[in-house]
């Protein structure tokens, strides 16, 4: 029996017969283990009780007039899709209850039923639905964090990527994501998982240049018990893991022709063999791949099975780096600002002037790259607000930086060649958060101050220094 307190008591049971005293004894007995009972004399009577309550579980008599249990099975569970089913049948009805159990019941009893055989199969129907209310509600976390909403941008890029993405995503083609390192390649393929019918099924993301060669075919196929030195029993791969969800495989293009033909078995037969084994093990697994690599180049090279590219191309999804939407900047960094400020007791704020310093950088490190200078100067800035000299930018490549209208154009600080001191970067920040000041508020050298947090006597020595002047003013010497 079980304790009032668990929370398979607290779940709710419609019992559904058309014969009274059936009906009634089945519910007290369900009452007298802390169940939650309603109960109902007909299909229409049942189905208005689901349309209106939550309900775990149903038990309902085969044999009811006017509608049979079957029927009601049908549209119970289209009122309740995640409804468990007991189906109540007489001994000689036995095939009947099998072919409900093939429309979707969990379970049948036969009647007369033993009290203990009937709280047997309502525990392990309940078990059940509870599982299913666990694994809705991580499918429903994982689809908050790495649904479309995770894919932050609104360029036109990313509404293509995302236009496309939903599209391959309803079906079990198999997709090739490409991209630069850092433009969230594996995010596009959680996306994909998370709205496709495998949703509710295992993501299993592998990175094979993180994997050493020896390694690789084990950790993915699996191995048998002795196949090789240390394989004291026998372990099932990440393809087995995987099966009836997604397997993400990032780098592919790093693996070796050995490894890329046992993948190419994999995708063609719907099947894998464990390393030190004879025979096969049928999955069912959606493949993602992706590599940041030029991977036609790979297969003109003969690095790269050219069987499994058209095996692995059918859908491609090309990720496009952040220099390419540079739009998305101001948004992507408030993103990861309100991520920083959840886990931080002194929340910041993005200044314009630090959104303009951001937005002119190239970030040849994408969007990681942006997430990190956001995390790190909301964990190192002083003030409330973060301001360009906050966020240090790689100086490997040479962005252009327009003064003010008007006013000679501002001289961008070129080293592609070496790396700079620290006075030389710091010189750049101040350069371009003064420069867009200046663009925002002209003349007004006070509202100019007052927007960098400086003084206005410290305000014009720099821009004597830096030779930046303010729209509209008299730029002769």
């Amino acid at each position: 029996m079980n304790d009032a307190s668990t929370p398979l008591t607290r779940s709710c049971i419609l019992v559904v017969d058309d014969q009274r005293n059936m009906r009634a004894t089945t519910a007290l007995l369900l009452r007298s283990e802390g169940y939650t009972v309603l109960e109902a004399a007909t299909g229409e009577d049942a189905l208005t009780t689901l349309s209106s309550n939550r309900v775990d579980l149903m038990l309902t008599d085969l044999k009811m007039e006017p509608m049979d249990g079957l029927t009601l099975l049908k549209k119970a569970l289209e009122v309740a899709p995640r409804l468990q089913v007991i189906m109540m049948t007489a001994f000689g009805s036995i095939e009947s209850a099998v072919e409900a159990m093939r429309q979707g019941a969990f379970d049948y009893v036969t009647k007369p039923f033993k009290e203990g055989e009937l709280r047997y199969r309502v525990e392990r129907a309940l078990e059940r639905a509870q599982l299913q209310r666990t694994v809705d509600l991580l499918a429903d976390e994982f689809n908050e964090r790495h649904g479309l909403s995770a894919l932050v941008g609104r360029s036109a890029a990313m509404r293509e990527l995302t236009s496309r993405l939903m599209r391959v995503a309803q079906s079990d083609a198999t997709v090739l994501v490409q991209g630069e390192s850092g433009t969230g390649k594996e995010l596009v393929a959680r996306a994909v998982h998370a709205h496709s019918r495998r949703k509710d099924k295992p993501f299993v993301p592998v990175n094979c240049a993180a994997i050493s060669e020896t390694l690789l075919e084990s950790e993915l196929f699996g191995h048998a018990k002795g196949a090789f030195t240390g394989a004291v029993r026998a372990r099932r791969g990440l393809v087995e893991e995987a099966d009836g969800g997604t397997l993400f495989i990032d780098e592919v293009t790093e693996t070796t022709p050995a490894f890329q033909s046992k993948l190419l078995r994999t995708l063609q037969e719907g099947e894998v063999r464990r390393v030190g084994e004879s025979t096969s093990t049928k999955v069912d697994v959606r493949i993602v791949a992706a590599t940041n690599r030029d991977i036609e180049l790979e297969v003109r090279e003969k690095r790269f099975r050219q069987d499994l590219y058209y095996r692995l191309n059918v859908v491609t999804l090309r990720v496009p780096p952040l220099r390419e939407r540079l739009e998305d900047v101001p948004e992507l960094a408030e993103h990861f600002l309100k991520r920083a400020n959840a886990r931080s007791p002194n929340p910041k704020r993005l200044s314009e002037a630090a959104v303009g310093h951001l937005t002119g950088y190239s970030f040849p490190g994408n969007v990681r790259e942006l997430e990190n200078l956001v995390e790190q100067a909301a964990a190192l800035a002083e003030g409330v607000e973060l301001l360009p000299e906050d966020f240090p930018l790689r100086p490997n490549t040479r962005v252009e930086v327009s003064g003010p209208v008007g006013s000679p154009p501002v001289p961008a600080l070129d080293l592609s060649t070496r790396m700079p001191t620290l006075a030389e970067a710091v010189e750049e920040a101040e350069r371009r958060a003064i420069a867009q000041a200046l663009e925002k508020h002209g003349v007004d050298l006070g509202r100019v101050a007052e927007e960098l947090a400086v003084s206005s006597t410290t305000l014009w020595r720099k821009m004597k220094r830096l030779n930046l002047r303010p729209s509209g003013a008299d730029h002769r010497d």
